[in-house]
């Protein structure tokens, strides 16, 4: 049988400006524990802000979302401009704030927010060729925005799950470590730290998210 092949999307590096780290990691051990195998991409460009993980306070300075998330891919990483779909058998995004700043302005724009084209394009032509994707924590979001017409979850935070109706989604509300699957548009996706989440939480949920994934390739 041949390994299943994962591409991971990250924001950044760290959850208030760019990928959540604990959300990123358990994605990707996910995916190796269950005998797949996974590249990292993230787009190559300026992310929104930088974010004292400290204070919480925003920092004078600039980083680029693709270098911030190498630290996460430990230096294998490759701009998101590269990634074809027709690679690889499933897409997946892990959360953070950064996916609602730089893959997307949700934080600053809400229902009127915007999608990275590349970001659009890799969700795009991922579910064009029938192939899973996957969304934890605040990423569903993108997907909704990009899809439209789809079955998901963001947890159970109800200004959140309004905004992913307006752009015609269905929510379902969920709990640590459950999926909703979309079985028409192939999609998967968990609450993770939407929710008030322990770290063992996160690692079911990427885990829960993965196995329904590898089931429908």
């Amino acid at each position: 049988m041949n390994e299943k092949k994962f591409a991971i999307i990250l924001a950044g590096n760290g959850v208030y400006d760019g990928a959540e780290i604990h959300e990123s990691t358990l994605t990707m051990y996910s995916i190796a524990k269950n005998g797949a195998t996974y590249q990292i991409f993230a787009p190559d460009k300026q992310q929104h802000h930088v974010v004292n993980h400290i204070t919480g306070e925003e920092m004078n300075e600039t980083r680029n979302v693709m270098v911030e998330a190498a630290r996460i891919a430990r230096g294998n990483i490759k701009p998101l401009t590269e990634y074809n779909a027709k690679d690889f058998d499933a897409l997946i995004m892990p959360g953070g704030f950064g996916v609602a700043k730089n893959l997307c302005t949700f934080a600053f724009d809400g229902i009127n927010c915007t999608v990275d084209p590349q970001v659009e394009q890799a969700i795009k032509a991922t579910v064009e060729l029938n192939k899973p994707v996957g969304a934890l924590c605040i990423s569903p979001v993108v997907i909704a925005k990009v899809l439209g017409n789809v079955e998901l979850t963001i947890g159970q935070d109800a200004d959140t799950a309004k905004a992913v109706e307006q752009f015609g989604a269905t929510h379902k509300q969920t709990g640590h470590g459950e999926v909703v699957v979309d079985t028409v548009n192939k999609v998967v996706t968990t609450p993770c730290y939407m929710l008030d989440a322990s770290i063992a939480h996160i690692g079911e949920g990427a885990e829960n998210v993965v196995k329904a994934m590898l089931e429908m390739m």
